[in-house]
């Protein structure tokens, strides 16, 4: 039947020449675009639109390539839109149309084909398309170049987008379709033709990780046949042969081990092959190498060959983007380009598991930046064993003073900021000198030279604040400030943002060191800010909110304010409600107001009511952007959120009055169960900080913020976003302490979300148990009544948990809990009382008297309860140092 309806269509010769005449505009620079697609658009509403495009694809031999092709892209798309839309006979007659482009002649044609063959088996599946394996195992079988071409990309395009579907049982075949290809594929690793080596191994590799047992029994053939392609005249084939030993490194290495010394011996040759993206596909075994856990000493041999190769990998080629952007003086506008993608954490309560996330990340990972990172991580590896090796020919570099040789001078400068932390063992007695001999090199003619020299500078920070307290140290600390600042204002955009960078790293580490410096601070960093463009902008605003969060309130004297403050309020009144360029300021303005505290009370109300109105547009942009006035974006809701939470720090009490006329509250609750992960994250932070300093607002809505809370801790909610279930847990501990009895009606459906986190602690987000452990006190403190009958559930993992939380006035709350859920049922934690005694010698000191005394009258209250023995038994079975500790309670 499906044959028959695949016979009985034909297109029609008007149409055709109507969709080949769109086409030939969709793909002319010049024309109207956005009208061309709502044409395209409109005929895609005819239910055999995409046979025309197939047919196209196929059959217009009298068209260009560029067109037939663009029909082909034009129904890959529509295919993932609405292929499951389209009647059977539609499908068969695109899928008969596509198997005899796999051998056409035009390469551009086989090509496209497999691309749409591919996006079919990811939507149907090859058990709906039992021909599709037949055709391509003739094809591979037949000899003819462009047949076996054809096949070979469309399999290599299904390797790479769905491998796990080649391993699976199809019915009516008798074996796997990677069984039936494996043997195939491996033998193209012989063709005398570069295209089909590279694209066999290409669809090998997609396996390594899935690791079927085609290819497992197989793998003697595979790495034979490594060892054939590694010295390959096509780039492209050496280039995959180091991609399937870095996978096999990482994933694997158990296969490598017998043959480490050959492979090791291989990429450090290719490691400086001359084909560059190569030798970066073979630097990348370095890292990974380490990564893997392999024995150190199965690489030491080598350090003093690889480190020599890697150095001067480390050097700019001569092609590289840098050294044209490097030319770019701040008279140059910046492009839009040029803008990178900027991403705002959300805030999050609690301890930090995230690490930062490097800012380099969205540029182009090239040679270079591969080989520096390698030797950063052999660095923290192999420590002050790889100095021999390195730090002569990286003063040997260093020596050379020509102007032609200014890129050797710049990579030995990166070699020294690569392994600043893994060696600094080795460094630490010669540092003084290492500082001594890179400040004059932030005066350097050359500006790549004067940026780099401002991160290897900021690697340093620490050992370079550690040595204030003596004379030369604080001299030095002062060389090194006052020379970033004049880097700040440097005439080239590039050493801006190296030295903007830089300088927001050595205040992190520098903290109160700064507070003599702030003057002159405020004016180098404000001056840059009257001068940068857009993008280097970006980068003031973070280093002045580190600096605001490194002094905290020393920045609060009118002096300082008076610099700091007027061009930050002139551009916060410039920007419209949809530029982009708010959310750094929005980020800049939360780490002013922390740290002002109610100094900031002076500027808050207009920040306060444009975070509000913020919220409010974008609101409303979510479900109709045309009465908006802008186009929706969650960004604005999160920094907006962030900066209030910031406000209610600084100002605590303070923020009430403005909270009170607004309609924060509803815009909030609207929040807290928004769809986006991290407006709730937001939200959740926002809400802990309003219930700290000005509840009685929330309370309207209190019994709809506490369930919306409460949803995040269910076990599919904390999977799906531990950070929204962690802020939101903090926030029901915020709330209960402060409207105490009115928490009851959630009280024992937060719990039964608590202790499963406590029970199932390992491998969970080290805040949240803390959070919950709090929480959980917090609610027994309140309502002892209606925790203590279910503390024997949750006792020993509880106590665990609370090991872990620092002293501080929340470890206080959730111990209040502990021992008014004791009093209340004291037999509830007498099978767990050896885990108690361990939580409350987990601290160092009780500050709190009353508390103190609580304590002592729970321990005391036990030995009593249990003199027949019992106390002894519990006793013989703590370490000493638990014991020596617990003395401190008259026990």
């Amino acid at each position: 039947m499906a044959t028959a309806a695949v016979a009985l269509w034909q297109p029609r010769e008007e149409g055709l020449r109507e969709i080949c005449g769109l086409l030939e505009q969709h793909i002319s620079p010049n024309s109207d675009q956005c009208g061309i697609w709502q044409q395209l658009q409109h005929y895609s509403q005819f239910p055999d639109f995409n046979n025309y495009l197939a047919f196209i694809l196929a059959h217009a031999e009298g068209k260009s390539v560029e067109i037939r092709q663009a029909a082909g892209l034009l129904l890959k798309n529509n295919l993932r839109a609405t292929f499951s839309s389209l009647s059977p006979s539609h499908q068969q007659y695109i899928k008969s149309e596509l198997l005899p482009c796999l051998g056409a002649t035009d390469r551009t044609i086989r090509f496209t084909a497999g691309t749409v063959i591919s996006v079919l088996v990811l939507l149907g599946r090859l058990i709906g398309w039992p021909e599709l394996l037949q055709a391509l195992v003739r094809c591979l079988d037949s000899n003819d170049l462009n047949h076996m071409e054809g096949a070979m990309d469309a399999i290599c395009k299904i390797c790479e987008d769905i491998p796990e579907e080649l391993d699976v049982d199809v019915p009516g075949l008798s074996e796997r379709p990677i069984n039936i290809l494996m043997p195939r594929l491996l033998q193209f690793f012989q063709s005398p033709h570069a295209v089909l080596r590279k694209l066999s191994l290409g669809s090998v590799n997609q396996f390594i990780v899935v690791m079927p047992t085609a290819l497992f029994m197989s793998m003697d053939q595979y790495l034979q046949g490594l060892f054939v392609l590694a010295h390959d005249s096509s780039a492209d084939v050496r280039k995959l042969v180091c991609a399937a030993f870095v996978q096999l490194i990482e994933v694997r290495p158990s296969f490598l081990e017998p043959h480490l010394r050959n492979v090791i011996e291989y990429i450090l040759q290719v490691s400086k092959d001359p084909d560059d993206e190569v030798a970066l596909e073979a630097c990348e075994f370095w890292s990974a190498y380490c990564d893997a856990n392999l024995p150190s000493d199965g690489l030491r041999e080598f350090l003093p060959r690889l480190i020599p190769v890697l150095l001067s990998n480390m050097a700019y080629a001569d092609d590289d983007e840098s050294l044209v952007d490097a030319e770019e003086d701040e008279s140059f506008p910046d492009r839009d380009q040029d803008l990178k993608p900027r991403f705002h954490s959300s805030r999050l309560h609690g301890s930090e598991d995230g690490e930062e996330v490097d800012d380099d990340t969205v540029n182009v990972w090239n040679l270079r930046k591969c080989s520096a990172a390698g030797l950063d991580i052999l660095s923290n590896v192999y420590g002050d064993e790889i100095l021999p090796t390195l730090m002569p020919l990286i003063q040997q570099k260093l020596s050379t003073t020509n102007d032609s040789a200014w890129k050797e001078r710049e990579a030995a400068v990166l070699a020294i900021g690569a392994i600043a932390e893994g060696c600094i063992n080795g460094l630490y007695p010669h540092l003084p000198e290492i500082i001594a001999f890179l400040i004059p090199l932030l005066d350097d003619k050359f500006p790549l030279i004067r940026s780099i020299t401002c991160w290897t500078l900021s690697r340093f920070s620490k050992y370079i604040i550690q040595g204030i307290d003596d004379q030369n140290g604080s001299e030095q600390f002062d060389k090194v400030l006052i020379g970033l600042l004049r880097r700040i204002l440097d005439t080239n955009k590039r050493v801006q943002e190296a030295a903007c960078s830089a300088f927001a790293t050595l205040e992190e580490e520098a903290a109160e060191e700064l507070v003599p410096h702030l003057e002159v601070i405020l004016q180098h960093l404000l001056c840059a800010y009257s001068k940068y463009q857009r993008r280097n902008l970006r980068i003031v605003y973070d280093a002045i909110g580190t600096l605001a969060d490194a002094v905290g309130g020393e920045l609060n004297q009118p002096k300082y304010l008076d610099i700091l403050m007027p061009p930050l309020i002139s551009k916060w009144q410039q920007l419209s409600n949809s530029d982009k360029d708010l959310f750094p300021l929005l980020e800049c303005f939360t780490s002013i107001a922390q740290a002002l505290g109610p100094g900031f009370s002076q500027f808050a109300e207009p920040v306060f009511q444009r975070c509000i109105n913020l919220i409010q547009i974008q609101q409303l942009a979510k479900v109709d952007h045309v009465a908006a006035g802008v186009q929706y974006d969650r960004e604005f809701i999160i920094c907006s959120l962030d900066l209030l939470s910031g406000l209610a720090e600084g100002l605590g009490s303070g923020i009430e009055s403005l909270v009170a006329q607004s309609n924060l509250r509803e815009l909030l609750l609207q929040c807290c169960m928004d769809g986006g992960v991290d407006i709730r994250q937001s939200a959740f932070a926002l809400l802990g900080d309003l219930a700290r300093v000005c509840p009685v607002h929330l309370h309207p809505r209190l019994q709809e913020f506490l369930d919306a809370a409460a949803k995040q801790l269910h076990s599919s909610a904390v999977k799906e976003a531990v950070s929204v279930a962690n802020n939101a847990c903090w926030a029901i501990g915020e709330l209960t302490v402060k409207v105490r009895q009115e928490i009851s009606p959630i009280v024992l459906a937060v719990i039964s979300c608590l202790v499963p986190i406590l029970q199932n602690a390992e491998g969970l987000n080290k805040s949240l148990i803390e959070n919950s452990a709090i929480t959980l006190g917090r609610l027994g403190w309140v309502c002892p009544e209606l925790v203590a009958p279910h503390m024997e559930h949750f006792m020993q993992s509880w106590c665990t948990a609370l090991c872990m939380i620092r002293d501080d006035f929340e470890k206080e709350d959730a111990f209040r809990g502990l021992c008014a859920m004791v009093r209340a049922i004291p037999l509830g934690a007498v099978s767990s009382l050896a885990y108690l005694c361990k939580a409350i010698a987990s601290w160092h000191e009780i500050r709190s008297e009353d508390l103190n005394n609580e304590v002592c009258e729970v321990l005391n209250g036990y030995k009593q309860m249990l003199a027949n023995g019992g106390w002894e038994q519990c006793m013989a079975t703590l370490e000493p140092s638990v014991l020596h500790r617990l003395s401190r309670y008259q026990v």
